[in-house]
């Protein structure tokens, strides 16, 4: 009998949905024993969110900075794993702040150590740089990375701005206005996921998890967005700033907050369409680092 531990955040439901679709065709083997763990702080974030406590969390996510968790239960610590699926969310280009708590956590370092590690995340687009994070964690956890998996709102972005913005504050997924698509990973893709857990567990019988990542790729698994991963790695250079500038000068922490909010509103609005331009323009001078960028952050 194998042991599968799959591991996930989810505030939502959205996240917990795909973890248990990808866990289908594990759930139905009989020479296959499934766990679950939910990662749980001792002091929740609320959901939906408020529009305090959700910019509030800005530096404490970027920084990559812990909070205490609910412990891991003694079954799940005295298991050894033959693999993982472990699931997580973006917040602010960086993964959560319970996916970092964890992933810093002895609990984690013991559970993942010499451990084969699927990682899955949802996320609105920008997940690339939110991943080697994850790569990092999982490397000082003495983890394995096998396997990503990326599902993300495939709408435009500045349309998946409105409508995840209305769906994190309101705590309702619906079609905004009655117009706006829904938002978050879309129903059909969430349903399908079953399609991944599938080529998981075959490869994982057949001990070639070393060969599965093209596989996941080729039915979809990972889409590479060069726009988007030039947003991303410029947006972490000014996080970086914002996020220090803030955790550094806490009794001025809310009007920097408010000024964060101010600029990202404009980041957001005004300067990504025409990063979106400029990077129309120059795209035909950078064929040969956009496929070399698309084929490594496809892979683990």
């Amino acid at each position: 009998m194998k042991n599968v531990l799959v591991i996930y955040y989810s505030q939502s439901g959205q996240l917990e949905t795909i973890a248990q679709n990808i866990a289908k065709p594990f759930l139905n083997s009989e020479e296959i024993n499934v766990t679950f763990h939910e990662i749980q702080l001792e002091k929740p974030f609320p959901f939906p969110w408020d529009k305090d406590s959700f910019f509030d969390a800005f530096p404490e996510s970027f920084l990559q900075i812990p909070t205490e968790l609910k412990p891991v239960s003694d079954t799940i610590l005295n298991t050894k794993f033959d693999l993982v699926l472990f699931h997580y969310q973006v917040w602010y280009l960086s993964p959560s702040i319970p996916i970092n708590s964890f992933l810093k956590s002895a609990d984690a370092k013991k559970i993942l150590n010499n451990t084969p590690v699927i990682t899955i995340s949802g996320s609105r687009n920008m997940w690339i740089m939110a991943q080697e994070k994850i790569k990092v964690l999982l490397k000082e956890a003495n983890a394995n990375l096998v396997g990503n998996v990326a599902l993300v709102d495939r709408v435009g972005n500045l349309i998946s701005v409105v409508t995840i913005v209305e769906w994190m504050f309101s705590g309702v997924k619906k079609k905004y206005l009655g117009i706006f698509p829904l938002p978050g990973v879309s129903e059909k893709d969430i349903q399908e996921s079953d399609k991944f857990g599938e080529i998981m567990l075959s490869d994982f019988n057949q001990n070639k998890l070393q060969d599965l990542q093209p596989k996941l790729v080729a039915i979809g698994g990972v889409r590479i967005s060069s726009y988007l991963v030039t947003v991303d790695k410029t947006a972490n250079k000014i996080f970086n700033k914002w996020s220090n500038l803030i955790n550094k000068n806490q009794k001025n922490r809310k009007k920097l907050l408010k000024v964060f909010n101010i600029y990202l509103f404009l980041a957001i609005w005004l300067i990504s369409p025409i990063v979106y331009i400029l990077h129309l323009i120059t795209y035909p001078f950078k064929i040969k680092t956009i496929k070399k960028e698309t084929q490594y952050y496809q892979g683990v």
